[in-house]
């Protein structure tokens, strides 16, 4: 992915959100061939604003004899015919207006594209985990405990590496409901945006006893204050690269750390209960996601409490929401018997019907990671649900939907 120069912190940050996801930030010009030394399948350098156009030409003349297939992007205040001649002889590929964001958007697009017809597709990234994100616009409806069981069924007894993030970063419930004390949190990362690192990471997770990683909420509501949005994409930037999952539980709402995971994502498990206000609300938020181009294919619904006789059922959410459920939950004293003891039902019953629901959405986001596709994957997850017995799926309207119960 692109690696920007710019030596201004804050102007780094709104240029990283219209960089492709996995970009990176080095302050320094004479950082950039070391960085690149590492990374054969770079395809651009941009450089930022604040940086001056000396320092711009001399790194892409430099680059043009030590990395030839690297195109330079530069980004500018000052647009006079001097500074476009400059360029030219120094072999820059683009110069963007600095304010031009859907510019710089096109012109990294473009460079990708040149790249690619050189040397094929670009596969970086390919072996990095999988980022999933829990998320309701409405507090109450149990995204904390499906986060939990849903990262603890992910572990499939230690098998894989999973990381829990509580990006709800003034109320996070996430070490409480495992009944952990955190010694450190995610607000210790603040002022390490451009220099993160996974062993700095690694030491401010708290690990639950089975193996499971937490990187925990700050402890007072302020904490989330200091927390920028590029911090928030660095953070699961470097945990994605070291966990096979990263599941994120959020906020209620669309804050701009909770946009910022989205940005990341690759599976959007939405959360919904049978009362009209949720819905009405998930609905919202749906068409939300629709007109930013968020997690478009990759969105998955779990109906929580799906048994409560209140007049609404699961066909009508799925009729109102335009998507199947994936997951119907049953209601069980058990789920809060067990978080109240800071054991997930998972963990304390895994033949319970809920608990094989959550192995069962587990099973799901697993193969649909698998590099046959989608189309493959799910019907391998069919195959499992067939083999399971308990949670075979029946088709109406062209809607999925599988019980728990």
């Amino acid at each position: 992915m692109p690696v920007l120069v710019e030596n201004d912190a804050h102007r780094a940050q709104i240029i990283m959100g219209d960089l492709p996801a996995g970009s990176q930030v080095v302050a320094d010009a004479m950082a950039v061939e070391h960085y690149l030394d590492n990374r054969p399948d770079e395809y651009a350098v941009v450089v930022g604003p604040e940086v001056e156009l000396r320092e711009a030409t001399d790194l892409a003349d430099r680059l043009r004899r030590t990395h030839p297939s690297v195109s330079v992007a530069v980004m500018r205040f000052d647009l006079s015919a001097q500074v476009f001649a400059e360029a030219m002889r120094a072999g820059i590929r683009a110069v963007v207006p600095a304010e031009d964001r859907s510019g710089l958007t096109d012109a990294v697009s473009r460079l990708r594209e040149s790249w690619e017809a050189m040397h094929g597709p670009i596969h970086g990234g390919a072996d990095d985990g999988r980022v999933i994100t829990i998320f309701s616009p409405k507090g109450g409806v149990g995204k904390t405990t499906v986060a939990v069981n849903l990262a603890e069924a992910l572990l499939d007894g230690g098998r894989k590496n999973v990381c829990l993030v509580d990006l709800d970063l003034a109320f996070g419930d996430v070490a409480i409901t495992l009944q952990l004390v955190p010694q450190h949190t995610i607000d210790e990362t603040v002022g390490f945006e451009d220099h993160l690192d996974f062993n700095l990471l690694d030491s401010l997770l708290t690990r639950h006893d089975n193996g499971l990683a937490i990187m925990a909420a700050p402890t007072s509501p302020d904490g989330k204050d200091r927390i920028t949005v590029s911090l928030v994409r660095a953070v699961l930037r470097t945990l994605r690269s070291h966990f096979d999952y990263v599941v994120i539980d959020t906020a209620p709402g669309f804050e701009d750390h909770v946009l910022a995971a989205f940005d990341e994502t690759d599976d959007c498990i939405l959360i919904a209960t049978l009362d009209v206000p949720t819905v009405k609300n998930v609905k919202v938020a749906i068409d939300t996601l629709d007109m930013l181009s968020l997690a478009k294919e990759s969105r998955h619904l779990v109906l929580n409490r799906a048994d409560d006789q209140v007049g609404l059922t699961a066909e009508n959410v799925e009729g109102i929401l335009h998507m199947p459920v994936e997951v119907a939950l049953p209601s069980s004293l058990a789920v809060a018997t067990a978080t109240n003891q800071g054991q997930p039902i998972v963990l304390a019953k895994p033949d319970h019907p809920v608990s094989r629901a959550f192995f069962h959405l587990a099973r799901t986001l697993t193969v649909e990671s698998a590099p046959e596709g989608k189309g493959a994957s799910r019907a391998a997850a069919d195959s499992a649900d067939k083999r399971g017995g308990l949670f075979g799926r029946r088709k109406k309207a062209g809607n999925r939907r599988m019980d728990a119960s």
